[in-house]
């Protein structure tokens, strides 16, 4: 009863939040500068405007935490019943898209201004307060772009500010960890066979990798090291590959490679919230008060944000990773995963060069070397002699034992209601329809029954691997 209440408590809360995202705007224009006559009345339009700003970024962080604790009871109101497994999955499939979508607009408009940033001309009738400019056209139509090098003499009243696709996408992504993985961390967070460990003490380390990763990284942004853009790329890598070799010591494969994505993307928004949105209000205010303006500001915004351009491959590559149990699965997974993170990081310096109109001979090629190598390392191995036939009648009785717990059309497994990707191993047709999918997941990467939840043993697998390769005969 008291996680009903709590649901229906924080579903009022965030009405009403979203209501106040439509009350503030009608509140801005109570005090229109436009309409102030004197230089009090437009100093107190302008502070009564940034109070508001101010405000909008409270609302919109409260909806945040509103919604995570909404899922939270929602969660606990479901748990052990009859409507978990469908309500996971629809939570999964809502904040899932609504991860992407943010993600999409937030990678979009890095994308966008790396690429303003690299081909701006810097030269040619290019006025003195002016950084660069560029013409383009888009859409059917033709654009006009400048950048200042500070600040415009005046700023523009309806300023546009690139955060909350930032902001949303990180939010979206924690509640989709939530989901997936925390509210189901016996099955999906932890392998007992990598680290036994109690569900709490899994996410706390989860959880506190992320506050760990942006300490590191923000100091070492803030060191001399910063100056030295080799130097600072190698021990960036190298505390990247020590994440992915922690992670992949402590979760389930899945689940560690998930988490470096979720780091990395947390050291995304950090840089958003924490340097690039503040460097960006000093630069306002103090071309607004026409006082100096620090120009390292600036520098230190556009700094981060290049990291964030260079973050966004690996991150991507991490979202889909879940798909390829032939990375998350590898014996060495962490070092499958550094490497792939070098290799589309290197693919989008060599990206960035070409927006300079920059040449490098070797960034693309030895990118691609590495994420083939990736490939050729991560084959399988030929199997052994296979000395008797495997009759379906024994492949039926292994499945049907390690399988169809999960794979059925009615599963008994404590997790699942639906089979999962509607993966269903309940005849010997449907078994020998998925033998190439079989042999992928539970042969040769064994990362299927997740985290080996029904102890399959390697004799199983072997007869698995000998009927698939004898032809996978159901007669």
């Amino acid at each position: 009863m008291f996680n009903i209440a709590a649901i229906l408590l924080f579903v009022v809360v965030l009405l009403m939040l979203f209501s106040l995202t439509y009350l503030l705007p009608a509140l801005e224009k109570l005090k229109n500068k436009d309409n102030c006559t004197t230089p009090n009345e437009l100093n107190k339009a302008e502070q009564w405007q940034q109070q508001l700003s101010n405000t909008n970024g409270y609302v919109y962080a409260a909806i945040g935490l509103t919604f995570c604790c909404l899922l939270f009871f929602v969660y606990m109101a479901t748990n052990g019943t009859v409507w978990q497994g469908h309500l996971m999955e629809w939570l999964n499939i809502v904040v899932r898209l609504m991860h992407i979508t943010f993600g999409i607009a937030w990678i979009g408009a890095s994308f966008y201004f790396v690429f303003l940033e690299n081909a701006l001309n810097r030269t040619n009738n290019v006025r003195d307060e002016l950084a660069g400019n560029l013409w383009a056209i888009h859409g059917g139509g033709f654009y006009y772009l400048e950048k200042y090098k500070v600040a415009p003499k005046e700023i523009p009243k309806d300023l546009h500010w690139f955060k909350y696709e930032a902001y949303f996408t990180w939010l979206s992504g924690f509640c989709l960890l939530l989901v997936v993985y925390y509210f189901n961390a016996k099955a999906f967070l932890i392998d007992t066979n990598v680290l036994d460990m109690a569900p709490t003490t899994a996410i706390a380390i989860g959880i506190g990798s992320f506050a760990g990763a942006w300490l590191l990284y923000d100091g070492l942004c803030k060191s001399p090291l910063a100056k030295n853009t080799l130097l600072f790329a190698v021990i960036g890598f190298c505390i990247l590959v020590g994440f992915a070799y922690f992670y992949a010591h402590v979760f389930s494969g899945r689940a560690a490679y998930i988490h470096f994505g979720a780091m990395i993307g947390t050291l995304m928004a950090a840089n958003v919230f924490f340097v690039i949105i503040p460097a960006q209000k000093a630069m306002v205010k103090a071309a607004k008060e026409g006082n100096y303006l620090n120009p390292q500001l600036g520098k230190n915004a556009l700094f981060r944000s290049i990291h964030n351009n260079y973050f966004t491959l690996p991150v991507l590559f991490v979202m889909i990773s879940n798909h390829f149990p032939s990375t998350f699965g590898n014996q060495y997974q962490w070092a499958v995963l550094s490497a792939i993170t070098l290799g589309t990081a290197g693919v989008k310096h060599y990206l960035n060069l070409r927006e300079k109109h920059q040449q490098s001979l070797w960034v693309l090629p030895v990118s691609i070397m590495v994420l083939l190598g990736v490939a050729f390392v991560t084959a399988p191995t030929q199997g052994g002699e296979c000395k008797t036939t495997i009759s379906i009648a024994q492949v039926t009785e292994i499945v049907n034992k390690r399988c169809v717990s999960c794979h059925s059309a009615k599963p008994t497994d404590d997790a699942l209601t639906a089979p999962p990707n509607g993966v269903v191993y309940d005849t010997p047709a449907d078994i020998a329809k998925l033998s190439d999918k079989i042999m992928q997941r539970v042969v040769i990467t064994k990362t299927m029954p997740q985290n080996n939840k029904t102890n399959m043993t390697e004799p199983e697998r072997e007869i698995l691997r000998c009927w698939i390769e004898q032809g996978a005969n159901i007669n």
